[in-house]
């Protein structure tokens, strides 16, 4: 499972004393164990799936921040926060492109805006940006 692979990643940052991935891991593993504790208390399970979410979250939140930084030019935090997102991109499938999702979409029966986007969250979780569906969706 990939939480197995960021739990050995944040300890093997750890021991090389690599504070950026470590704390990346970090904040990933602490959200991770909030959601299966909610999720259990659901009755229901945690999996990759979810894991991917929390993934893509972070790096939406890291480029948010690292917009902040880079307004007020601080580069050596803006370096930081590339890092990270570096660190966690590793970890994401391989994104569709947009020409893959245009081939998708033009593949649909009903290409309204509600069905192509609960097609994509079923079947490509965690290989697309949902905004790049939408930006993709109302220029066709």
């Amino acid at each position: 499972m990939l939480i197995d692979e960021l739990k050995a990643a944040n300890i093997t940052a750890m021991k090389n004393r690599d504070n950026i991935a470590r704390g990346v891991l970090s904040v990933v593993l602490t959200k991770y164990k909030l959601q299966e504790v909610e999720l259990r208390s659901q009755g229901k399970e945690i999996g990759d799936k979810e894991l991917l979410a929390i993934i893509q979250k972070t790096l939406k939140e890291l480029s948010d921040e690292k917009e902040g930084y880079v307004k007020i030019n601080n580069q050596e935090r803006v370096d930081n926060i590339t890092k990270q997102e570096e660190v966690l991109s590793s970890y994401l499938p391989k994104q569709l492109s947009e020409q893959e999702i245009r081939d998708i979409i033009a593949s649909l029966d009903d290409k309204s805006v509600p069905n192509v986007m609960k097609h994509f969250k079923m079947n490509y979780a965690g290989q697309v940006d949902m905004s790049l569906v939408n930006s993709i969706l109302r220029s066709l």
